[in-house]
C-alpha cells in the first residue's frame, strides 16, 4: 500500500509539472497498473522520430504539427505505453493514407521492429472515432521501400467499449500494454480494446513509439524505463 501510494504521488507530480489533466483521468481505476509499470515521461532526446517533426514546447511538453508524424524510442522497455495529449485540430497541410482517405489520428506503436514489421494501437478521430488495433507484417522486408502500405491486418476484441469522441481543445489519454499476445488498451482510462493479437505479434520485437496523421497535438509520452539499445535512427517516408 505504502509503495503504490509513493507511486500515484510520483505520478501526480509528473502530471502537474507537465500540465496535463489527462494524464490523471482514470487515475483510481489504473492506479496497480501505474505502479508496476513505473512509466515515466519520455524527452523529445528519447525519441527516434523517423517522419515528420516532433518539438519540445514550455514545461516539458512534446508538439506535433506536420501530417504526418512518426517516432520510436530510441531504447527498448515492456511493450507499454501511454500518450496523454490535446488535440489542437487539423494540421496546415494534409497527406491522405496510401488508400486515398484523409484520416486524422494519435496512437501507439508497440514492438515496432522496423517499417514494417510492428504493432499499433490507433485512436481515430476523423472521418470515424474508434480505437483499431492492426499488425504490419512483412516477412523479409525492413525499409519502407520494400513494403510500403502493404501488409496491415486490423484485428477484433473479444472485449472493449467505444471511446469517446475528440473535439479541439480537449485533453484525453490513450494507454496499451502488451502481455506475450494479449493487449489491452485505454482510452481515458476505459477498456476500449481487449484481446489476443495472435502468434504471429510473439515474432516482433523492437521499441514503443508514437504515430500521428493530420492532426495537431501537444502531448506527454510515458514509457517503461529502457532495458537495451534500440535500432539506429533512420529517416523514413512513411511506417
Amino acid at each position: 500500500m505504502h509503495r503504490l501510494a509513493a507511486e500515484k504521488r510520483r505520478y501526480e507530480e509528473a502530471s502537474l509539472k507537465f500540465g496535463f489533466a489527462a494524464v490523471l483521468l482514470g487515475l483510481t481505476m489504473a492506479g496497480s497498473a501505474i505502479a508496476e509499470d513505473a512509466l515515466q515521461p519520455v524527452a523529445v532526446a528519447d525519441l527516434c522520430v523517423t517522419n515528420g517533426e516532433i518539438s519540445a514546447v514550455v514545461g516539458g511538453r512534446l508538439r506535433v504539427e506536420t501530417p504526418s508524424s512518426r517516432a520510436v524510442l530510441r531504447s527498448l522497455t515492456d511493450p507499454v505505453a501511454e500518450i496523454a495529449f490535446r488535440y489542437l485540430g487539423p494540421t496546415a497541410g494534409e497527406k491522405p493514407l496510401a488508400s486515398g482517405e484523409l484520416r486524422r489520428q494519435v496512437g501507439l506503436k508497440l514492438r515496432a521492429r522496423d517499417s514494417c514489421n510492428l504493432i499499433y494501437a490507433m485512436w481515430r478521430i476523423e472521418p470515424d472515432s474508434r480505437v483499431v488495433v492492426s499488425i504490419k507484417r512483412n516477412p523479409g522486408m525492413t525499409q519502407h521501400a520494400e513494403c510500403d502500405a502493404h501488409g496491415y491486418t486490423n484485428l477484433q476484441p473479444t472485449a472493449g467499449a467505444e471511446p469517446p469522441s475528440i473535439a479541439v481543445g480537449e485533453e484525453h489519454r490513450l494507454r496499451a500494454k502488451l502481455s506475450q499476445s494479449q493487449l489491452t488498451v485505454t482510452a481515458d482510462g476505459k477498456v476500449v480494446w481487449s484481446g489476443d493479437l495472435g502468434p504471429h505479434s510473439l515474432e516482433l520485437d523492437g521499441p514503443v513509439g508514437m504515430r500521428s496523421d493530420n492532426a495537431r497535438f501537444e502531448f506527454v509520452y510515458l514509457a517503461g524505463t529502457g532495458v537495451g539499445s534500440g535500432a539506429g535512427c533512420t529517416r523514413s517516408p512513411e511506417d
